[in-house]
């Protein structure tokens, strides 16, 4: 497992990370896959003491989280930054508010990443997903594609810990119906949260 004693484990991102925490307590985990993980790690490794933090905000896109990364990553003394960003700079596109391009998807990414480097850090990335419900989802593949790519091609250039979710939900609702996994094609049902806290969990080394 890569996490030393005494580590402390950032979860950052949008509302899939975010998971309803309560703000008010810097120790809130939500009710996601980073409460999930978190305890199923707390249970199985006690005496490593590992401190786990949720500073995941709804709604954002990666110029969001590139705007409070000093704030809400850095300066908190995280060992690892586990990562999931990018479905809103998609999403806004389609509701008509402000779109997101490849390009900058990945400038605000790769900053985020470079300051992440460069105060020590190690790093967990879990590319967005979507399915196709409702149908216009569908819509959605011409423009989170793109961003999926960047998302793997900075895993590998920051040598970080990839957890490849579009992938893994498509096999799982071959298994179950998507609103099994996704209730609105992007946001978890309970089930969905377990399955993301899985793959992070194996992909972290857990046993």
């Amino acid at each position: 497992m890569i996490f030393q004693d005494g580590s402390t484990i950032l979860f950052q991102g949008d509302s899939i990370t975010d998971a309803g925490r309560e703000r008010t307590d810097g120790d809130s985990l939500g009710c996601g896959y980073a409460n999930f993980a978190a305890s199923w790690l707390a249970a199985q490794y006690p005496a490593k003491n590992l401190r786990f933090l949720n500073r995941g905000i709804g709604g954002n896109r990666t110029v969001d989280l590139r705007q409070r990364w000093q704030a809400d990553a850095l300066d908190l003394k995280p060992d690892w930054i586990s990562i999931m960003i990018g479905i809103n700079d998609t999403w806004r596109r389609y509701d008509g508010l402000q779109s997101t391009s490849e390009a900058e998807y990945e400038q605000h990414y790769r900053a985020i990443l470079e300051q992440t480097r460069d105060y020590g850090a190690r790093i967990i990335i879990l590319e967005p997903f979507v399915l196709p419900i409702p149908d216009d989802r569908n819509d959605w593949r011409e423009d989170l594609d793109p961003k999926i790519a960047v998302a793997r091609r900075l895993a590998r250039e920051f040598a970080a810990v990839y957890v490849p979710l579009d992938g893994i939900f498509a096999a799982a609702a071959v298994q179950r119906p998507m609103d099994f996994w996704l209730f609105d094609g992007v946001h978890p049902t309970h089930a969905g949260h377990a399955l993301i806290a899985q793959h992070w969990l194996q992909a972290v080394g857990a046993k």
